[in-house]
């Protein structure tokens, strides 16, 4: 996402929640009042979206002022520490109090979920991947999340990588329909993408292994002991990838059967927010 393209969304957003006018603030507080508001993180976890938040206060008050005490990636104990100071209008501070809170809650869950499955796989060579299991429009900010929180992204769209999963290899016709095609398409677009192949079981490896284009190979819901299996036939020819029914259980489990990465639905689509407000400084 590029600076314009963040700067309109925000601007869809805003006028998303204000519609014809914030009629509250315009009702009970004059236009022309300035003051401060600093910004608490109340709950333990990974702080993420601070840059985020200081972008859209200044992007409605080129003149305002937000001094940032922690950033993007601190640990947070829950004990009420300031994360942020900003001193602008009061009309604009109330108008954007709830989409900085929205944004950066969302992603500081995600961050702090993500440092958790990182955690638990250090001293492995695996790396912990988001997935497409985004909330629609949204998805900047929780892959944004995700690497603050010390995980690596995926492909970020359908645009960027070749990921042939169990719906393309039956509707293709196999595994051989389905690559051979996919040569063919490669070829004839001159494109320079990863290719990613699902293997819904150990024979299938040895079908997609004979595609010497295959980048990595998913491993889908295969169990501990067939990962093992499937790692020992793989032999570093091409990166392995570990998913489904994964958790922080079990993690470090697939971790240590030596894939490369672990892609984990669950850090995008299952997140409680961490507790935040933003309040008056009088």
């Amino acid at each position: 996402m590029n600076d314009e393209f963040l700067v309109d969304w925000i601007k869809r957003v805003v006028e998303e929640d204000v519609g014809t006018g914030d009629h509250t603030t315009l009702a009970t507080v004059p236009n022309d009042i300035y003051g401060y508001a600093n910004l608490y993180v109340k709950e333990k976890g990974v702080l993420a979206g601070v840059a985020i938040a200081k972008t859209i206060f200044e992007l409605f008050d080129k003149n305002a002022v937000v001094d940032v005490f922690l950033h993007d990636g601190t640990f947070c104990e829950g004990d009420k520490k300031v994360v942020l100071r900003v001193y602008t209008n009061i009309h604009i501070l109330l108008k954007l109090e709830r989409l900085v809170l929205n944004i950066m809650q969302r992603m500081s869950g995600i961050a702090t979920t993500t440092q958790q499955f990182v955690k638990a796989v250090e001293g492995t060579k695996a790396q912990i991947l988001d997935t497409r299991k985004t909330t629609p429009g949204f998805r900047y900010f929780e892959k944004m999340a995700v690497r603050i929180g010390g995980g690596q992204n995926h492909r970020f769209g359908l645009f960027d990588q070749i990921l042939i999963k169990d719906n393309h290899i039956d509707f293709a016709g196999g595994i051989d329909n389905a690559l051979s095609r996919t040569y063919n398409y490669l070829k004839k677009k001159q494109l320079s993408i990863p290719v990613e192949v699902e293997a819904r079981s150990l024979d299938d490896i040895e079908k997609i292994l004979a595609y010497d284009f295959v980048d990595i190979i998913l491993l889908d819901n295969f169990s501990i002991q067939q990962t093992h299996e499937a790692v020992k036939r793989i032999n570093g020819r091409v990166k392995i990838e570990s998913s489904g029914g994964i958790n922080l259980k079990n993690v470090r489990d697939y971790a240590l059967c030596g894939v490369d990465y672990i892609s984990v639905g669950a850090l995008t689509h299952h997140v409680n927010s961490l507790d935040l407000s933003l309040k008056a400084s009088i």
